[in-house]
């Protein structure tokens, strides 16, 4: 059988992409091995984040210029969130009440202050606020803090719904989905179109397209691998927490600007707690990673993780730990997302890498206009894979 495009992946990003290329006419197949949203798109602590990240600003200069880069594209994401519900005709579990990013010593906050600036000059309205003002604010927050930068639209969404919205949007607009397989095989042929080796749970096939979307997290280099090219993405598991429920008090979501730390409370009542702590991955009996199976907890990172959270939300201390969790993202070799087609493979498309929950449903969108342009939108041009084109300099792939 042919189709319009095959997208592989079935968590937030594919499915958005299924959706919007649906709306504009084509005639998608998303296949995935698993069940929608069973990845890191559901996995996640469902932060909206749109203040650069700690994790650039950290690595240098030349990493929080990246991250300053991108928030052009956060501008973009912040006005996506924004009109979802809307878009989709359906509750989602959107809260955009604001963000803080605090900062507990002098030197953090001399890191804050450049950053908020950056910010700023970008166009992104975040504040730098003085101690009094993140007490009066957030009194219930550490005393000690010295400051924060606070974003009014940051806050945090439900992972476990916006994928399979966007699934039965999707199919509601004649996108075809098809869970419980896996793509085994994946060539070229001379024609340019792709032929897909599928497997599901009864039969292997074949799927021919003339275009392949590649949206499978910290699969995705595999998936590539099978054309052989080279995507750098490196897969990466983190640890998340939940509390038991309490009143509402948390309207924000909490990041800190030294520390590995993200925090929320969801309508519920629960608290949240993340932040980029890594756990450790399963080996297969070859000696790598198995990715197949969920990463296993580092206690002492679990500890670390509390212990900063508590120390920023004293009343922490009184909350039960209900459970904590891993789930596997992926970065690239520059932390910023890989978004739009491979040139070494004309048709084959990738989306992955950094903050692609919060990242995901804009850059879905402009995935699916650049695909049905037949060329890449602007405001995607930071992040093509071009970047790497010397990773695939001798592709050969009929």
């Amino acid at each position: 059988m042919d189709c319009d495009i095959l997208i592989v992946g079935g968590g937030l990003v594919g499915c958005a992409a299924a959706w919007h290329l649906a709306c504009a006419g084509l005639s998608p197949l998303l296949v995935e091995s698993g069940h929608v949203n069973g990845g890191a798109s559901g996995q996640n602590a469902g932060s909206l984040h749109f203040q650069i990240e700690r994790r650039f600003l950290e690595q240098g200069a030349q990493a929080a210029e990246q991250g300053a880069q991108i928030v052009l594209l956060n501008k973009l994401a912040i006005a996506e969130w924004a009109g979802l519900e809307a878009m989709l005709d359906r509750p989602l579990d959107i809260e955009m009440t604001g963000g803080l990013m605090v900062a507990e010593t002098e030197a953090e906050l001399e890191l804050l202050a450049f950053k908020v600036a950056r910010e700023n000059d970008l166009g992104l309205g975040t504040k730098l606020l003085d101690a009094p003002a993140v007490r009066g604010l957030a009194p219930y927050l550490s005393s000690g803090l010295l400051g924060a930068g606070f974003l009014a639209e940051e806050g945090h969404a439900n992972p476990r719904i916006l994928a399979d919205a966007f699934a039965r949007s999707a199919t509601a607009r004649g996108a075809h989905l098809r869970t419980g397989t896996a793509v085994v095989g994946l060539t070229m042929e001379r024609d340019g179109f792709y032929r897909a080796t599928l497997q599901d749970c009864e039969r292997r096939y074949e799927v021919r397209s003339p275009r392949v979307l590649l949206a499978s997290g910290h699969w995705t280099p595999q998936l590539a691998a099978m054309l052989g090219l080279n995507v750098p993405l490196y897969p990466v598991p983190l640890t998340m927490s939940v509390t038991d429920r309490t009143q509402p008090f948390l309207p924000y979501l909490i990041q800190h600007v030294g520390k590995r730390l993200s925090m929320k409370q969801t309508e519920d009542g629960n608290l949240i707690v993340g932040g980029g702590w890594p756990s450790r991955f399963e080996f297969g009996a070859d000696g790598k990673p198995d990715l197949d199976r969920p990463a296993r907890i580092v206690p002492d990172n679990l500890r670390a993780n509390l212990a900063v959270a508590q120390a920023v939300l004293p009343s922490l201390r009184q909350r039960v730990l209900l459970r904590s969790w891993t789930g596997t993202t992926c970065i690239s070799a520059d932390q910023l997302p890989i978004v739009g087609m491979i040139d070494a493979a004309p048709g084959l498309f990738v989306a992955a890498g950094g903050s692609m929950f919060t990242l995901g449903p804009v850059l879905a969108r402009l995935l699916a206009q650049s695909i049905v342009d037949n060329r890449p939108a602007a405001e995607i041009e930071l992040f093509l894979p071009r970047r790497f084109n010397h990773l695939n300099a001798f592709a050969v792939l009929t």
